[in-house]
């Protein structure tokens, strides 16, 4: 019998999963919270995803299970790992991607390079720490928020007086004077096999990912060294199994700083579907099935993602796939809406400007 994957969550990442599972023959259930999710070809079961009853359900006859998000509930993963469901990654690994306080701690024990940071618990912690630090930082919640939300550039603990009203603690971190945003993505497999693809380059507009750039242009050797050194460092000690994406600042001074974690495929790897020898979403596969990975050898020089947001009615293929017919299109049977990600286009070649400008261009047909 073929392998089978359970994927909770029913969202793009889940959508493209779906294509590499059937090239390697295996079955890919998806569980998702209702109908008509960007997954829909392989939802088998409809439920929530924070009651255990539900899950539980959906992982009998599964080998593994893994995840389309990162917001699946402690209890409920301690709950399939206690029914002897194999959970990759698996909830001691998920915890810190789930909650940004414990991963700043966990950070800081294993001596990684990230900013500087506090929990304040209160306005008056805030603006000590602000005092501190140029009196300008970075207030985040402790969990939830993707995509900007959860995340507030501050001067005063005003600001985010609201956040406060909660009563959880929340992360305040300096104001990083960074020249770019970077993106290291690996595998890892439970029997410990690492393969990293080439640190990229992630352009952000209002907190989204907008594009990304693969590799990143002018990475010194030892920019990519610690890159590498940072990623691997965390999925070994976290003991992180499937893909794992490190977002990194490249600072001013030259330093590199751990900023964010996500332990699954990753916006800033999508351009592996046709610029890699192995995508990420093929090798998430194999890695939570505890197979060989394969190899991350890029087809082309350079490759450019370029994020399609919002999206718009009518039928723009035609037009694009005439004037860009060889940008790789990816879309994902969302409605537009403003500033959502409903697809994206991927282009290589030998020329960056060229790439840049042909990838900008196929996007800019599902914009208005």
């Amino acid at each position: 019998m073929p392998p089978t994957i359970g994927v909770i969550g029913g969202g793009q990442l889940a959508r493209m999963m779906i294509p590499p599972a059937v090239e390697l023959g295996i079955e890919i259930r998806v569980f998702a919270a209702s109908a008509g999710e960007s997954a829909g070809l392989a939802v088998t079961q409809l439920g929530d995803y924070t009651n255990a009853d539900d899950v539980l359900r959906f992982a009998e006859g599964v080998d593994v299970v893994t995840f389309d998000h990162e917001h699946v509930p402690q209890e409920v993963l301690r709950a399939l790992v206690a029914h002897g469901v194999a959970v990759h990654p698996g909830p001691d690994a998920l915890q810190y991607a789930q909650d940004k306080l414990a991963m700043r701690q966990r950070l800081s024990q294993l001596g990684l390079p990230i900013p500087d940071w506090a929990a304040v618990a209160s306005t008056q912690e805030l603006d000590a720490f602000l005092l501190e630090h140029g009196g300008r930082g970075v207030v985040k919640t402790a969990k939830g928020g993707y995509d900007g939300k959860g995340v507030r550039v501050v001067s005063g603990s005003a600001e985010v007086a609201d956040w406060f009203e909660g009563g959880a603690p929340l992360l305040i971190e300096e104001l990083v004077d960074f020249r770019r945003e970077l993106s290291q993505v690996l595998a890892r497999r439970p029997s410990g096999e690492i393969a990293l693809w080439p640190v990229v380059e992630s352009i952000q507009v209002g907190g989204v990912c907008a594009e990304v750039v693969a590799p990143a242009p002018a990475a010194s050797e030892k920019l990519v060294e610690m890159a590498a050194w940072i990623a691997t460092t965390i999925a070994a000690q976290l003991d992180v199994t499937g893909v794992l994406a490190v977002e990194l600042f490249e600072t001013t001074d030259d330093r590199l700083l751990d900023n964010e974690l996500a332990m699954r495929p990753h916006n800033s790897g999508h351009w592996s579907i046709d610029g890699s020898a192995t995508s990420q979403f093929e090798q998430h596969l194999r890695a939570v099935l505890d197979l060989p990975l394969g190899p991350t050898t890029i087809r082309e020089p350079w490759s450019v993602m370029v994020n399609v947001l919002g999206g718009v009615t009518g039928n723009r293929y035609p037009a694009a796939l005439a004037d860009q017919p060889e940008v790789k299109y990816h879309f994902y049977g969302k409605d537009p809406r403003p500033g959502r990600k409903v697809g994206h286009v991927t282009a290589g070649g030998s020329e960056l400007d060229d790439v840049v400008f042909r990838a900008r261009a196929a996007a800019a047909f599902f914009e208005d």
